[in-house]
């Protein structure tokens, strides 16, 4: 008898530890939530009386408001921290600041934070759920999940596809999931940038690694283009954003060479006229405000399923 699948992670912490199967039902379970979004009251009972806490060491706009927002309609009482106002200013630890939140019973924190590695170390020690929303430059898997979520709206799969990264992957935690993400599914991940933004062993993510822009966007389905990491930088790491954009920000001219039916991503937020051009921000095959709203449904998804589907927990 076939055994009947069930999602059994206790925390989300990576694009790495979820299976096919396991990315595949978040997706599917985004999508049947993403409909709440457009009801006149965008509210159901789902996680009533479960409470949930973002806890942000760094500033955040989409993530942290979107997992709000999801909470929020799913009926959950939200809280949020921003690091800046917490003791840690004061020199608590992360783990001592957790123990602290966790004696006042949170289902479930979600975790952004500049370490990579932080919400892995929160759920070694307290009970609640840990969301990964971000760590240092390791992973952001519910971006990647909202991404993948995106590209299977429009072309009705992901395997055979091929997905372009431009920019500074070694420092984008965006980067580190997706080409996780979209390999497992089994699209072909290409990534180009300066030098000085390519991290060694992409392969062994996934990533084949291309000399030029114009070679990696060639008949690709997908361009994603991703910000310039400047705080993540302790010295300058090109000459100028003037060259940058010379070289490899995404314009009309270099979209010639993909697909007519090119997907434009970015995971926000975007220097206009840096990484891409406004035009082609805003043109044609852009989605990068469909992300936005994808990213509700995915994190909707998320929550209720590290709460267990009924409200209980999952097992790992």
């Amino acid at each position: 008898m076939k055994e009947t699948y069930r999602f059994q992670h206790k925390h989300i912490l990576g694009i790495e530890q979820l299976s096919v199967a396991d990315i595949f039902n978040i997706l599917d379970t985004a999508n049947s939530f993403k409909e709440i979004s457009n009801r006149p009251i965008k509210k159901v009972p789902t996680l009533k009386g479960k409470t949930i806490i973002n806890f942000f060491f760094e500033p955040s706009t989409r993530t942290r408001l979107s997992f709000e927002i999801a909470a929020k309609r799913m009926s959950a009482d939200t809280f949020n921290i921003a690091a800046s106002t917490s003791s840690a200013k004061k020199g608590e630890t992360l783990i001592d600041t957790a123990r602290n939140l966790e004696a006042m019973a949170p289902d479930i924190i979600i975790l952004r934070h500049g370490s990579s590695g932080a919400p892995g170390l929160l759920a070694r020690h307290i009970d609640a759920s840990i969301i990964n929303a971000g760590d240092g430059t390791h992973e952001h898997p519910s971006q990647a999940l909202l991404d993948i979520m995106t590209v299977r709206e429009h072309k009705g799969a992901i395997e055979g596809l091929k997905i372009a990264i431009i920019g500074d992957i070694a420092h984008s935690r965006v980067a580190h999931s997706d080409i996780l993400g979209f390999s497992k599914l089994g699209a072909e991940v290409r990534v180009a940038g300066p030098a000085t933004f390519m991290p060694p062993h992409l392969d062994t993510l996934g990533a084949q690694v291309f000399d030029s822009v114009e070679e990696a966007i060639t008949d690709v389905d997908v361009v994603m283009a991703l910000r310039i990491q400047q705080e993540r930088q302790n010295d300058p790491l090109i000459p100028s954003l003037r060259e940058y954009a010379q070289f490899y920000g995404i314009n009309k001219s270099l979209l010639q060479h993909a697909r007519p039916d090119v997907l434009i991503m970015h995971p926000g937020p975007i220097n206009r006229g840096v990484e891409m051009n406004p035009d082609v921000a805003d043109g044609k095959g852009s989605v990068i405000l469909e992300q936005v709203t994808n990213g509700v449904a995915v994190r909707m998804a998320l929550l209720y399923l590290v709460m267990g589907q009924e409200g209980g927990r999952g097992r790992s």
